[in-house]
């Protein structure tokens, strides 16, 4: 045999990895050896082992999955799973293991190896910014280094090293060579098919990302199933979201998204803060073909409606396929979808829900809405906005841009709201900058800050040439709660004290004048009514109502005077409402009088039936419900404003039998029906372990009032541990209703004599 041919090496040749770029002058750069060229036939170089018999070459590199996805939490991925040429996924600052197969015992007294790591998508890749490192094997690391690799043992042919990657390299997709040589003899270079994947590491110390919890890392980094909590603040509604970071195409998607949607390139692919600015406009497709459009009308023609999404994965699977926008998303999908991408990335991240958020087009700190005489929102004159809920995100990083008070949880917003430096995009904001009212911190703590702490303003409009009349200032209406997803736990954790001082402090109140002292858009909002104390009023509303039932708006009058006897009329509304705060058609309204004698209580009640709702019900069955008082013979007005929502029915999910792993499992599913009306063309959609996709379930037969709809479904758990199952269901008459089941599969019992 006068040549040996490789098979496996670099199909350009060992003169260069690129046309316009050569690898080896870095190389030259740092003293390290360079490889001798070698002829090429047939695109694939051969050494002549006949005029160098002896020199060192590469037969096979084990990526030791067995080993490093354990040491990296990363066994979950699907592309370390893969029989068929898995990859490596690894974490940045944090050894791996690789075992190369070699034609001989390493010698270290003779041969020189040296391994070139380069970035895989980067157009022209350079040593100064860090996307191509060349780096010699060592016998024990060196710390001057910011890469090492060393020898970890010698088993005859095979040698095992130990490969250290810089705590702040590029989180990116990355292509391994190995250069072998003789010394002052002939080289040999090997292109490893297999690539590396880096992802930040949460658990390195001189990560910007390190987080010492490690409930906290094991929720934000590895959990890959969460809650996300929609509804209003009086009615939560919790709603199961899949994240699935480890599953196939969401790790490459979620590096072309920083890659290619979001421009980061060279050296900021290290930097998680403008990673993290980068994917907050990438998520959205508002200004560019980012992975998700939104939709917030009532017409989802040509796609899905939000409502029914229950997780990431399909959204991902979607968009890297065909590099289109999905549709259609609204806040809590963009956020779903944006705690996948940071978590597949290993930046700690988790979905943040705000009840009561006010979007302040102004930035004036304060979210201002104008009535008519009978209490009617203007919404031709209304440009901000108090949505029911809100749903951004937060990923856990230093911020050496702004200094250490600043580190910790970041807000991120990837819903397309306001521009930030010409794109659709919000954060990363310092919670606690935001909490101190700093809000001239990058990025957008101003907008953030009123998100979760305006002043709500009622103002009386009367035409053009009559001045505002102030009805009244809610210092306490925004930011009612704000949660999220307790670690370990299916459960809320209330996260509102992380964002601002308590409500009714005075450390709330000087954080708000901090504030607006800071806002170029200073309004004159602190001219009150004269106060007027011989009437109270009292807003109630019912807190628990199931669609299908009527339910009450209520206002208590109590006069405090000992002698005088007050005339209140009083118009209640009732209008239906997006979670946006977009106010939509009328429901109900009602205009009282009542006199109220001294020393008394009185009230009013509006009282709204099915019949006079359903017809007219939103996706979310929310609702403002609003008054206003005039007391007669006084200038005083009172006007109150609530959100509300009636509550859908929850999905039950049972199994037959205990889970075992891959042993068949049949579940049963099923939902009441509520209303006073059937359900008809009803339909479950279920995700869960061992199901490809989701089974739908569609239900034959009407469900009469009261009675439930039912089914039933098959699926074999891969594995042991916790699992979740998710569920959906719609129908003509009811849609957007939930429901999960986390259960826990056992391992198979070993048959006698195996």
């Amino acid at each position: 045999m006068g040549r040996f041919r490789l098979s496996n090496c670099c199909p350009q040749g060992i003169s260069g990895f690129r046309a316009k770029w050569s690898p080896r002058q870095d190389m030259q750069m740092q003293g390290l050896p360079k490889p001798k060229e070698a002829e090429v036939t047939d695109g694939v170089p051969y050494i002549d082992t006949e005029k160098e018999p002896d020199i060192l070459i590469i037969r096979e590199i084990d990526p030791c999955v067995a080993v490093n996805g354990p040491s990296h939490h990363t066994s979950r991925y699907d592309l370390m799973t893969r029989e068929f040429q898995p990859q490596l996924v690894v974490r940045r600052g944090q050894s791996f293991q690789l075992d190369m197969k070699l034609s001989r015992p390493y010698n270290e007294e003779k041969d020189g190896v040296s391994f070139i790591f380069t970035v895989d998508d980067e157009e022209r890749p350079s040593h100064g910014n860090g996307t191509i490192v060349a780096v010699p094997l060592l016998k024990k690391p060196d710390r001057r280094l910011p890469w090492n690799v060393t020898v970890d043992k010698i088993n005859e042919n095979v040698l095992t090293v130990q490969v250290a990657s810089a705590p702040d390299a590029a989180v990116a997709k990355w292509r391994m060579d190995v250069d072998t040589k003789l010394i002052d003899n002939g080289a040999y270079s090997y292109c490893w098919e297999t690539k590396i994947y880096i992802l930040y590491n949460p658990w390195c110390k001189h990560d910007q990302v390190y987080m010492k919890s490690e409930e906290w890392k094991e929720e934000g980094v590895l959990n890959d199933v969460g809650l996300i909590w929609r509804g209003t603040y009086n009615r939560l509604k919790p709603v199961i979201w899949k994240y699935d970071q480890f599953e196939k195409d969401v790790l490459d998607c979620s590096l072309y998204l920083v890659h290619i949607v979001g421009k980061v390139k060279s050296s900021n692919r290290s930097d998680p803060v403008k990673t993290a600015r980068a994917l907050a406009a990438a998520v959205n497709a508002a200004d560019d073909l980012g992975a998700v459009m939104g939709n917030w009308s009532t017409d989802h023609g040509g796609g899905t409606a939000p409502t029914k999404w229950i997780g990431s994965m399909e959204i991902l699977q979607k968009y890297y396929k065909k590099k289109k926008p999905v549709k259609y998303g609204q806040c809590w999908v963009f956020s779903g979808v944006l705690t996948t991408i940071c978590r597949a990335l290993g930046i700690p991240a988790r979905t943040i829900t705000n009840y009561s958020s006010a979007h302040d087009t102004q930035n004036s700190l304060t979210v201002d809405y104008f009535m008519d005489e009978n209490g009617s929102i203007l919404e031709e004159l209304n440009s901000d906005s108090i949505w029911n809920f809100h749903v951004w995100n937060e990923v856990w990083m230093q911020r050496p841009d702004l200094g250490t008070h600043y580190g910790g949880w970041q807000a991120v917003d990837s819903t397309p709201q306001e521009l930030s430096e010409e794109l659709y995009r919000c954060g990363p904001s310092s919670v606690a900058a935001v909490k101190m009212a700093d809000i001239m911190r990058p990025y957008d703590s101003n907008f953030l800050f009123a998100e979760v702490n305006a002043d709500k303003i009622f103002w009386r409009y009367s035409g053009p040439t009559q001045p505002l009349k102030l009805l009244r200032k809610d210092i306490y209406g925004i930011g009612k709660l704000i949660c999220t997803k307790a670690p370990g736990r299916f459960e809320l954790e209330d996260i509102t004290y992380t964002y601002k001082h308590p409500e009714k402090t005075s450390e709330e109140r000087s954080t708000m004048l901090k504030a607006l002292r800071q806002s170029e858009n200073l309004f004159s909002r602190y001219y009150l009514n004269e106060e007027f104390n011989d009437i109270h009023f009292n807003f109630k509303l019912l807190d628990d109502v199931k669609i299908g039932q009527p339910f009450n708006v209520i206002l208590e009058m109590r006069n405090r005077s000992s002698e005088k006897t007050y005339k209140v009329t009083v118009i209640l509304r009732v209008e239906v409402v997006t979670y946006t705060g977009k106010v939509g058609d009328n429901v109900k309204k009602e205009t009282f009088t009542a006199s109220i004698k001294p020393e008394t209580t009185g009230e009013v009640k509006l009282t709204v039936t099915y019949d006079e709702y359903a017809k007219r019900l939103l996706d979310q069955c929310a609702f403002n419900v609003s008054c206003l008082a005039t007391i007669e013979d006084s200038k005083f007005e009172y006007y109150a404003q609530d959100d509300f929502r009636i509550r859908k029915p929850d999905i039950k999910i049972s199994l037959r039998e205990t889970p075992v792993e891959e042993r068949e499992v049949t579940a049963d599913i099923s939902v009441e029906n509520p209303l006073p009306v059937p359900l008809k063309k009803g339909e479950f959609t279920v995700r869960g372990p061992g199901i490809d996709g989701k089974v739908m379930i569609k239900i034959k037969n009407a469900v009469p009032p009261g009675e439930r709809a039912k089914g039933e479904f098959k699926f074999t758990p891969p594995r042991t541990g916790r699992h979740t199952i998710a569920a959906k269901f719609t129908s003509k008459q009811m849609d957007d209703v939930d429901g999960y089941l986390v259960i826990m599969v056992e391992p198979k019992k070993e048959q006698n004599g195996q």
